[in-house]
């Protein structure tokens, strides 16, 4: 999905990303102060060299237009993850009925880039929680998911990501994140092997302390 301005809160975005690095697993970025039409204009100019380069001629009409369109694919489609600006709105409603068991979301895509060769990563996330005084809307955790995936990365850190920002959202620590993906750096280029896949995890609370609440966990995820 790309962009969407619409639906996005900067200030939880800003906290998150401060509970990140005080976790110590936040993307490692600097601030330019780059906008995001600069973005495209710079990422354009570049990749235009790029091209020159690889001996592509940029006069052909099937290829003039590709610099900009890989800079707006990076800025407002594959990338926009990198923007804290464009958080996702994460509303949150009380626990009033008491709820305390899982609520699980099963089979989220996962759409990524490998930030080692910039090729794809694409598999797909189970995230569990347990509520304590906080219920989330499902579909924010996809958002959540999502935002995370928007970026350049690797699976643990992606992992960790999504787990760390649900934590502070959620305001418990009774979190689970497993993400299954094949890696394009390992499909397409180098030891070519087309059949693996990579699994990560991140269990928190009663996830990880708790062999039944662990065992339910997994238990959903392999079923």
């Amino acid at each position: 999905m790309s962009y969407n301005k619409t639906k996005t809160d900067s200030a939880l975005g800003l906290r998150v990303h401060q509970h990140l690095v005080a976790a110590g697993v936040e993307t490692p970025v600097t601030r330019n102060g780059y906008t995001r039409t600069e973005k495209i204009e710079k990422i354009e100019a570049h990749f235009d060299s790029i091209m020159e380069i690889l001996g592509l001629d940029l006069e052909d009409d099937s290829l003039t237009d590709t610099p900009k369109r890989v800079a707006k694919m990076y800025v407002n489609e594959i990338f926009w993850g990198l923007d804290y600006d464009a958080f996702p709105k994460c509303t949150t409603v009380d626990n009033k009925m008491n709820y305390d068991e899982m609520v699980v979301e099963r089979n989220i895509n996962v759409q990524s880039n490998c930030e080692h060769h910039f090729v794809i990563i694409d598999g797909l996330a189970t995230v569990a929680y347990i509520p304590n005084q906080k219920v989330l809307g499902l579909s924010k955790i996809n958002r959540v998911v999502e935002y995370f995936a928007k970026r350049p990365q690797i699976q643990e850190r992606l992992t960790e990501q999504i787990y760390y920002a649900l934590q502070y959202i959620l305001d418990t620590d009774n979190i689970a994140v497993v993400v299954d993906a094949q890696h394009y750096c390992v499909k397409s280029r180098g030891v070519e092997d087309v059949g693996s896949s990579t699994i990560t995890s991140k269990l928190g609370g009663c996830f990880k302390a708790d062999h039944q609440a662990r065992a339910e966990f997994m238990s959903i995820v392999n079923r």
